[in-house]
């Protein structure tokens, strides 16, 4: 590997060279769902943005362990049980309602080409009586005097921990200044968080040193990840609302408990609707599957995401998503007129082609700086462009077309029918006609080109006739 890879790291709040505890290996972490609800587009944004990046490192040589973790038990899970499962046993409605959400997640992230992760721990399976690895941890904690028990809960003691704010470049200060203990709250000090919360009437409740209850959010990360990838490993990843509270508080109980945790941080920005935040409330609530009932295509969604730096936020609104359904067309269609000009018995030369290898120099070039992922798809336009200029080269286009792939299956893009049946199912006849309509009006009989153009329109299919011929593509 010649090129070195670079990632801005939130911790030191700059680009560092990426060099892995293990020559070759990465062991990554990301934040996953807390499964209460249907997975939205925001939620896709974040799972593909690690997708891609565990997709690259892959292809530079590197083998990548790969942990997401699910909260399967919160107050949310708790209160959406209630509602749902109302006047059943509290313990198993939230049992049901975790596994039906937790399938949904599955479901779509898999409509939408995400790899499954090598590990997906699940809070409750660090409380079981049989791998109470949580309150072990917790113990830790307590008996390096880094956290306390009051009536039941435990809290991590925040005067304790060292450079505490050093994530979100905060002042400890400044954020008591403005914090305060909510009601019911037993804890010394506004900032001290929960590590344990004690038992209430009818909720899933565990055995502890302490009493029956529950484990707090922060500390599932800490436990799992130092389970599954040790004291110290490579990349800890999410979004950037998780920063503060969520993973300052990961750090300061790692290190409490004597772990080095995460070497490197990864933060994705938030996605909006419209210049809004996405709320149910403002019903511009946007789940995975709205987005594929009404679109169709998975890569449009994908591609929008590319569009913007990962770490930046992003919009969506409808221009955008036709803007992308143009952009994917000409993928598409490049690879329709590639298969149509290149026949089975088609014997390619070993010529290589300096123009092809630059842009794949170009795509690599774009990814190891902090993964550029509009750059990155940006190369891809390019080879279209160059591919469409030579089009009767068949060794050229053949190269093009393989190096295409090459390059959109790391952007987990699939420009066949796995992911859109629709056009290769009828895209045949589609062809036939147009070809139909080009006969016409060599013929001069603009009559029938006419009828062919209205009734591929009738179809939702839009003609463009440029000097190369006429291409086709779907109406949005």
């Amino acid at each position: 590997m010649e090129n070195k890879i670079f990632i801005y790291n939130s911790l030191s709040r700059k680009k560092e060279e990426l060099i892995p505890l293990k020559p070759q290996e990465i062991k990554m972490y990301v934040c996953g769902p807390t499964v209460y609800d249907q997975p939205h587009i925001g939620h896709a944004r974040s799972a593909y943005i690690f997708d891609v990046i565990r997709r690259y490192l892959i292809y530079r040589g590197y083998k990548v362990k790969f942990v997401r973790n699910v909260t399967d038990v919160d107050d949310k899970i708790i209160e959406k049980a209630q509602k749902e499962f109302k006047g059943e046993d509290l313990n198993e409605a939230v049992k049901k309602v975790s596994v039906k959400y937790l399938d949904l997640y599955h479901e779509e992230m898999k409509s939408l080409g995400i790899l499954e992760p090598d590990a997906e721990p699940k809070a409750t399976e660090y409380v079981d009586k049989d791998k109470p690895l949580m309150q072990e941890f917790i113990g830790r904690l307590i008996k390096n005097d880094c956290a306390y028990i009051s009536e039941g809960d435990v809290y991590f003691d925040i005067k304790k921990a060292k450079n505490y704010g050093k994530l979100s470049n905060q002042a400890i200060d400044k954020m008591e200044a403005g914090a305060r203990i909510a009601l019911g709250e037993k804890k010394k000090d506004p900032l001290d968080f929960a590590l344990w919360k004690s038992a209430k009437t009818g909720e899933p409740s565990w055995d502890s040193p302490w009493g029956k209850g529950r484990p707090g959010w922060h500390i599932e990360c800490s436990v799992m990840s130092s389970d599954i990838l040790g004291d110290e490993f490579d990349i800890h990843g999410g979004g950037l609302d998780l920063i503060f509270p969520h993973h300052e508080n990961e750090i300061a109980q790692s290190e409490g408990a004597g772990k080095k945790f995460a070497r490197y941080w990864i933060h994705h920005g938030l996605l909006t609707i419209n210049g809004q935040k996405m709320s149910k409330s403002l019903g511009n609530f946007i789940t995975v599957k709205d987005f594929l009932d009404k679109y169709k295509n998975a890569d449009m969604l994908k591609m929008f995401f590319l569009s913007a730096v990962y770490s930046q936020p992003i919009d969506f609104n409808e221009k955008k998503i036709k803007e992308m359904d143009e952009a994917h067309y000409r993928f598409y269609n490049l690879i329709r007129r590639i298969e149509k000009n290149i026949t089975l018995d088609f014997q390619p030369s070993s010529k290589n082609f300096l123009e092809i290898e630059g842009i794949k120099n170009k795509f690599i070039e774009a990814m190891d700086d902090d993964f550029n992922m509009p750059q990155g798809i940006a190369s891809l336009f390019d080879l279209v462009t160059i591919a469409n200029k030579n089009i009767n080269d068949l060794d050229f286009i053949f190269n093009a077309r393989n190096l295409l792939l090459e390059l959109s299956e790391i952007l987990g893009l699939e420009f066949n029918e796995k992911i859109d049946t629709w056009e290769f199912k009828v895209g045949r006849s589609i062809d036939l006609l147009v070809k139909e309509r080009e006969e016409a009006r060599k013929k001069k009989d603009f009559k029938r080109s006419d009828e062919i153009r209205k009734e591929l329109e009738v179809k939702g299919i839009i003609l463009e006739d440029t000097k190369d011929g006429t291409t086709w593509r779907r109406k949005l």
